[in-house]
Formats: C-alpha cells, sequence, structure tokens
C-alpha cells in the first residue's frame, strides 16, 4: 500500500517561529491545509531583531518581497557585529559578512595577515574586509556585480527588524494565502491512546482543533514536545553559563549604524540593534555572577537614548530537545532549543528547522528513518552553533573578573577544543559538514578579533616581503576607495524603504 503525504499540518504558538512555518509551508506545499492556534494572552520573547544573510533565502522561498519587509517592521540593514571589549576592555573588532580581502593563489587573506603581523603591524584584519570598513562608516548598498572582480560584489547583508511586526507582517501573508488561525489558549493536548501520537489539543473554550502532523512553536514552554511527548533537554550551562536577560527598547540616535553592537560587560554583554523608529537594548548574563538589580541598572545604565519602558526579563536554559522531531511533533524555534543571540542565530535556526521538515516532509506512517535523519541534522546544527558561541567566551584575555575568568578556564567540548588547536597551528579552517552555519570567514574574524595566538600556514613564508607588503596594501587601498562611494546606510533607507512613521 502506497503511504500517501501528510494533508493537514497544526502549528501550536504564533510569534516569528509559528508565522515563518506558517508563510514557508503555506507557500512551498500550498495544497497542504494549515491551521495555526495562538492566544493573545501569551506573550512572545522577541529579543531577536538581529538577523544574518540566509534570511534573504528564506524570503525568497516564502514570496515575500524584501523592501515591503523593511518597511513593515521598521528594519535597517546590517553588515555584521562589532564586539567591543569582548577581547579586553577597549578592544573592538567587526564580525563582518561577505568575503575577506581577496586569496593570492590559495592563500587566504588571513593568512597573509598573520605573516605579516609575524614582523610588523598590518593593522587590524577589518581594514581588509569591504563589510567591515563600511560598517564602521555607516555606509551601505546593495551588491553589485557590473564588476566581479570589486568587492562591491561581495557585500552580503542582513537585516534588524522588530520581531513583533515582523509576525504581524508574516501573519497578513499567510491569511492572505488561506493559513487559517485559531485564536485560544490549549488547555489539554490528547494523545492517540494507539501509536502515541498528538491527536488534538483542546482549547479553554473547550474546543478541538486536530492534525496529521503538529508543529511545537510554543516557545521555551514547548507544550507539546515537552510537555505532552516527554521529550528531554540537554543542559549546557556547563559551557554557556548565562541564564537570563534584561531587554529595553530605547529612542533612536543618529548615524543609524549598520551593525549589531555586542559589548561586554561584568556578567555577561550588551547588546543594541538599530531600528528605524527605534533601538533595540538588552543584557545577557548569568545569574551566578550578577543579580537582576545589577544587571538591570547596568543595562539602563549604558543606553544611547531615552528608555521606552521598564526592562523585561527572560529567563533561559541554554541547550537542546533530545530529538527535535518525534512522533507527529516537531519543534520549531524555543521548543527546540535555545541559545543565546550573541551571533544572531535564533531565526536563523527557525528557518533550516522549517526547511529542513519540507526536505524530510512525512508520509502519513512518519517513516523512523526521516524521523531520524531529521534529528540528527538538527543536533549537528544546534553543537555546531554552540560551539561559535563558546569561542567568544573562551578566546578572551579579560583576566580579573569572576565570570570572565570562568568562561575563559573552562573545558569545551572535544569538537570546539580540536578545532581551536588546528587554528592556533597554521590558522586553518575546515567545514566539518554540509550544514555547519559559519565558515572560514566567521571564525577567523573572530577567533583573530578574540586574541587567539595562531601561527601562519607556512607556505605563505614563501612569498617575498615585498610583494606580500603590496598585495595587502592594494587590498585596503581598493576596499577603502570603494566604500567611499558607498551611500550613508540612514540615505539608503530613506531612499528605497523608508518605513512609515509609528510612535517609538
Amino acid at each position: 500500500m502506497i503511504e500517501g503525504p501528510v494533508r493537514s499540518v497544526t502549528i501550536v504558538g504564533g510569534g516569528t517561529a509559528g508565522w515563518m512555518t506558517a508563510a514557508l509551508l503555506s507557500q512551498l506545499l500550498p495544497s497542504v491545509a494549515i491551521t495555526l492556534v495562538e492566544s493573545e494572552e501569551i506573550g512572545i520573547i522577541g529579543v531577536g531583531e538581529a538577523t544574518i544573510p540566509a534570511l534573504r533565502t528564506y524570503l525568497t522561498l516564502a514570496g515575500i518581497d524584501e523592501l515591503d519587509m523593511v518597511r513593515a517592521t521598521q528594519a535597517s540593514f546590517k553588515l555584521g557585529i562589532e564586539f567591543v571589549g569582548w577581547r579586553a576592555p577597549g578592544s573592538s573588532y567587526i564580525h563582518g559578512f561577505g568575503k575577506i580581502g581577496r586569496d593570492m593563489a590559495w592563500l587566504h587573506t588571513h593568512q597573509l595577515w598573520l605573516r605579516m603581523a609575524a614582523s610588523g603591524d598590518p593593522g587590524p584584519l577589518d581594514r581588509y574586509a569591504l563589510n567591515c570598513v563600511a560598517a564602521r562608516r555607516n555606509k551601505f548598498c546593495f551588491p553589485s556585480g557590473d564588476n566581479p572582480g570589486s568587492p562591491m560584489a561581495d557585500i552580503d547583508y542582513a537585516y534588524h527588524f522588530d520581531a513583533s511586526l515582523f509576525a504581524a507582517f508574516l501573519r497578513k501573508q499567510c491569511e492572505e494565502r488561506g493559513v487559517k488561525r485559531v485564536e485560544g489558549r490549549i488547555v489539554d493536548v490528547v494523545r492517540d491512546g494507539a501509536g502515541g501520537k498528538v491527536a488534538h489539543v483542546v482549547l479553554a473554550s473547550g474546543m478541538t482543533i486536530g492534525g496529521e502532523l503538529f508543529i511545537d512553536c510554543s516557545g521555551m514552554r514547548a507544550l507539546l514536545i515537552g510537555g505532552a511527548l516527554g521529550v528531554g533537554y540537554e543542559d549546557w550551562s556547563q559551557w554557556l553559563p548565562c541564564d537570563r536577560a534584561y531587554a529595553v527598547p530605547c529612542t533612536g540616535v543618529s548615524p543609524l549604524t549598520p551593525y549589531t553592537r555586542s559589548t561586554a560587560r561584568a556578567a555577561g554583554w550588551q547588546w543594541r540593534i538599530p531600528l528605524q523608529h527605534r533601538i533595540g537594548n538588552g543584557y545577557v548574563y548569568s545569574s551566578k555572577f550578577a543579580s537582576d538589580d545589577d544587571a538591570a541598572r547596568t543595562l539602563l545604565a549604558n543606553l544611547d537614548g531615552t528608555p521606552l519602558a521598564d526592562p523585561r526579563q527572560v529567563r533561559f536554559a541554554p541547550g537542546r530537545r533530545m530529538q527535535a522531531w518525534s512522533a507527529n511533533v516537531v519543534a520549531i524555534g524555543l521548543s527546540s532549543g535555545f541559545l543565546e543571540p550573541l551571533e544572531s542565530t535564533s531565526i536563523h535556526l527557525i528557518q533550516t528547522g522549517i526547511l529542513r521538515l519540507i526536505s524530510l516532509f512525512p508520509g502519513r506512517g512518519f517513516n523512523s528513518a526521516d524521523i531520524a535523519e531529521y534529528n540528527r541534522q538538527s543536533r549537528f546544527e544546534f553543537e555546531d552553533v554552540r560551539d561559535f558561541i563558546i569561542a567568544h567566551y573562551k578566546v578572551t584575555d579579560r583576566v580579573g573578573e569572576p565570570f570572565w575568568d570562568y568562561v575563559r578556564d573552562m573545558p569545551v567540548p572535544d569538537s570546539l577544543a580540536e578545532r581551536l588547536d588546528l587554528f592556533r597551528s597554521s590558522a586553518r579552517f575546515f567545514v566539518h559538514g554540509k550544514a555547519e552555519l559559519f565558515r572560514e570567514e566567521s571564525w577567523v574574524q573572530v577567533l583573530i578579533g578574540q586574541g587567539l595566538a595562531a601561527r601562519h600556514d607556512p607556505v605563505a613564508d614563501l612569498v617575498p616581503e615585498e610583494a606580500l607588503a603590496e598585495f595587502m596594501a592594494d587590498i585596503a587601498e581598493v576596499i577603502d576607495e570603494v566604500a567611499d562611494t558607498m551611500p550613508d546606510h540612514a540615505a539608503f533607507i530613506a531612499q528605497h524603504c523608508a518605513a512609515p512613521s509609528i510612535p517609538a
């Protein structure tokens, strides 16, 4: 007997995760009936307002116009993340998207930079990447392929946006496509006694909603995957001790910077995310090293504008669900795990979870091989991102502060330790899997920016010093000239995608 595909999907929870799921499924699987259940009584966390470039692919796949989204969500553009004080107090580097310089044969720019740094001062690595130079000058434009040899072709970018407005924007798109939204608070989950699958959910009104496939977008409550199915949670707090955050918006200031800022604090770090109408701010910290009152005071004392609300606290446990797919329930978003938003990965993990589900979309029998593969890929991705975030804490020269002393000296997962050892040896980096999110450019900028002592590739010693200096000077000169031609970030937005004025 040939088994047919699932024809009905019920999404439990709205917010960014729920509506991103509904938008992509309704676009790519239009014959599947989609119902989304959410309650206005239950707020969304909404702390993740910064994204990475892969979101542009999501918008294309979901049939969403980029500039419409920017206008609707008060968005700005993002060329990378500035890390202030992470290596040591007063230090600063940018993890920029896009390419770093250009290669000399097979030698990458960072290898040449390290060779120069061994005998002199080549300046910061930032100066050899257009995204970083443009970010520091508050410049932005879309990439241009008119001259493939120009750094202009290598510009890569993402967005800062208001997460609540993004969810509302997606909801409108979804409802126009026929996604059914049901308002109501779920009070019970009923399982099929024979197979153990979720049969239906019960709302406070008494209404029941069934489905063949359920997608748990209920956030940290994990109402279906954790509550009903009892799937366990793997805690990673031994490597990621931050377990709380305060978030607060403030008034905007000039200039409108095209990058996220992450500033190291005594017990964690503070984010700054500039939008068209305001700035999003937050302090991610460890409750073992700072009191809630101290954290709130630290955040409010370090805002660029006037606070627009009282700080709102979020508590979390870093880690992942042991299985992201169990029976007929797939966890997407915070129900599948939590990694602090240091590298703006929260929304990306939602996106990849949805795409993974579509690539392994089940038949009505829910084949165990499909489920196992989904869980294998999910585990690899979470551990990969985990290691990258841990590296920011582990590689630091900050001393004399209990929090930073702890993270600097803590043992790390073997997978990360091996990577750090290889980079120290010869600044080499190799991708371990197709699903790996952060590639060489990202690891290089972070590890060098954080101060990891690394030797250059021995082959770089074969390049004559004069030729090396000329090659690197040419890269910096071209990037400097190109950055100067780019428009101001705020001016670019005003011309192409200014959002309607709304109260901050």
